[in-house]
C-alpha cells in the first residue's frame, strides 16, 4: 500500500483554491486536481506493508503533540517538470511552524523505523498533473487568502488511469485556540 502523511487544506482555502482552479483551467489544458484532493505532502512514505500503518500513526501522534493550528499564505505558482508535460502547484509562504512540522514528522517517521522519502520539503498542493502551460504570463487571477491549517492525515493513496484517490487512514486534529 502506498501512504503519504499530510497537512489538510481547510476549506475556506480549498474553495478559494477551487476558485482559482476553475479561471486557471481556462488558459491552461491538464489533468486538474479534485479539491477534496488538494494537501500539502509533509512526508511521503511511499509502498509500504499494513503493519507499518500503526507506527505511522504512533509517529503522528508524537510529532503532532503540542501542534497548533498552521496559518497557509497562498504566494506563487510553480511547476515540476517541462511547461509541455509540468505539475502545476499553489506554493505558500515559508513558515517555521510548517516546516518544523515537516521536520517533525520526518524525525518520528524515523524513529519509528518508517522509510520516507528525504526530498527536501517544500509546501505546496498540486493543483494539476500533465499541465501544458502557455509561453508568457498567465492573464491576473484570483489568488487564495491566507487560511489556517488543523489537521495532519495519514493517507493511503491507490493509482488509476483516472489519478489518485486517498483514502484517510488517520487524523490528528492541532489543539485549537482558547
Amino acid at each position: 500500500m502506498r501512504l503519504f502523511i499530510a497537512l489538510e487544506i481547510p476549506p475556506v482555502l480549498r474553495d478559494d483554491m477551487a476558485i482559482m482552479s476553475r479561471q486557471l483551467r481556462e488558459r491552461i489544458q491538464g489533468r486538474f486536481i479534485p479539491p477534496e484532493n488538494y494537501h500539502i505532502t509533509l512526508a511521503f512514505i511511499g509502498e509500504t506493508l499494513e503493519m507499518s500503518i500503526p507506527l505511522a500513526i504512533d509517529a503522528i501522534d508524537e510529532a503532532t503533540k503540542n501542534l497548533d493550528g498552521i496559518l497557509l499564505k497562498p504566494d506563487q505558482l510553480g511547476k515540476f517538470g517541462r511547461s509541455e508535460d509540468a505539475t502545476l502547484w499553489l506554493g505558500f509562504t515559508e513558515n517555521p511552524e510548517l516546516s518544523a512540522l515537516a521536520a517533525h514528522i520526518r524525525e518520528s517517521l524515523y524513529d519509528y523505523g518508517i522509510v520516507y522519502d528525504h526530498k527536501p520539503f517544500r509546501a505546496h498542493a498540486t493543483i494539476a498533473r500533465r499541465a501544458k502551460l502557455p509561453k508568457g504570463a498567465l492573464h491576473p487571477f484570483s489568488f487564495p487568502d491566507p487560511a489556517r491549517a488543523w489537521r495532519v492525515t495519514l493517507f493511503k493513496s491507490t493509482l488509476s488511469s483516472e489519478g489518485a484517490s486517498y483514502e484517510a487512514l488517520y487524523t490528528k486534529e492541532a489543539l485549537l485556540p482558547k
